[in-house]
């Protein structure tokens, strides 16, 4: 195919793939990250514009991606805050009636990087033996490749926060309870779920629990966000404060690790993660099998003031949680499902319901 620049995908522990340029040019041919793998079928701009990313390059398990171009309406932040992507093949040219334009523009237009042409069944594979791993990619050589993965430190103790919070605060929404939500990294299809419910005030991930309490909102909060929980103690801090004051306080992904920290549990790194839109997630109370939407990397365990809500079906990782003493509540996946099914939209409800009871 003319036009094509050959590039290469160099893993920490040396392994290789070979590819081709699409996207945005990384400075002087490199672009590092930590590599996971998604394996969603559909919705690729959601994940790309998940702040939940950051510091990582996405590899699609889906063969070919970019089928119905990009548009404004899906976009899950202001901008993708992911260092890149990972496709078995791009599509060149979109088929949808909502496109605004191509994915490849739209990684050029937004400064994000990206490798076709992997064999992304072999790289998949080899994450899911070896566990997710620095990488970098690029039209550079495979030394300089290779020795740019060795020096990234992925995401592990790393504030990742402080780069997709926002800075200032911000009202979404006009339902009739009020809330404020602290943004980790969060996603506009959850405003739009808490904006059915409440008029929202969103507030940067470190603003003190004072000013929050200050506000008096009827419950608060705790938004998804990328990176290592063990490395956010300010927010720790303000969440334990939350709980004193007796609000209603609802968290998800991260903002549930955040919850289950404050609550005297710890979190441990998965070896993968989990990334997709398809997990299979157990209902304590009734046996439900939900199907959910997931993207993390890290979980929570022996969380002693809190009792089990939800369980992961497919290696048993705490999926939820509700205090004993508080009238706080946390799960792992996703359930505003963008992108995803929607088995676990009651939760909205469910924290509507809480604040109302309080």
């Amino acid at each position: 195919m003319s036009g094509v620049t050959e590039s290469l995908l160099v893993l920490a522990d040396g392994t290789t793939f070979e590819g081709e340029v699409i996207g945005a040019d990384p400075p002087e041919g490199v672009a590092v990250g930590e590599a996971v793998f998604n394996t969603v079928m559909s919705g690729y701009q959601e994940v790309i514009t998940d702040p939940s990313y950051a510091g990582q390059v996405i590899a699609f398990t889906y063969p070919h991606i970019g089928n119905y171009g990009v548009n404004g309406a899906d976009m899950e932040s202001r901008r993708p805050f992911c260092r890149g992507v990972i496709v078995r093949e791009l599509t060149r040219r979109g088929s949808s009636w909502r496109a605004d334009e191509e994915l490849d523009a739209f990684l050029v237009r937004t400064g994000i990087p990206g490798i076709a042409g992997v064999d992304t069944r072999r790289l998949t594979r080899h994450l899911r033996q070896a566990g997710a791993m620095p990488c970098a990619f690029g039209t550079a050589d495979a030394v300089t490749l290779k020795a740019a993965a060795a020096a990234e430190p992925g995401t592990d103790g790393v504030d990742l926060v402080a780069d997709v919070s926002t800075p200032t605060a911000y009202t979404h929404g006009d339902g009739p309870l009020r809330v404020v939500a602290y943004d980790y990294g969060i996603k506009r299809t959850i405003l739009h779920h808490l904006g059915t419910i409440a008029t929202v005030e969103v507030v940067p991930a470190s603003t003190p629990v004072a000013d929050v309490l200050a506000r008096q909102p009827d419950g608060v909060f705790l938004s998804n966000g990328p990176g290592d929980p063990s490395v956010l103690g300010y927010a720790v801090d303000n969440i334990r404060g939350l709980l004193a004051a007796g609000v209603p306080t609802f968290g998800i992904c991260l903002g549930h690790q955040l919850l289950g920290t404050a609550l005297g549990g710890s979190t441990f790194k998965l070896p993968f993660g989990h990334h997709g839109g398809n997990h299979p997630v157990r209902r304590v109370s009734d046996g439900r099998v939900e199907i959910t939407s997931q993207n993390h990397n890290f979980a929570i365990v022996d969380v002693p003031a809190a009792e089990v809500t939800h369980v992961n079906l497919n290696d048993g990782v705490v999926e939820g949680i509700r205090s004993s003493g508080h009238p706080a509540f946390g799960v792992q996946h996703h359930p505003e499902a963008g992108p995803g099914p929607h088995d676990s939209r009651y939760l909205f409800a469910e924290f509507a319901d809480l604040m109302e009871g309080q």
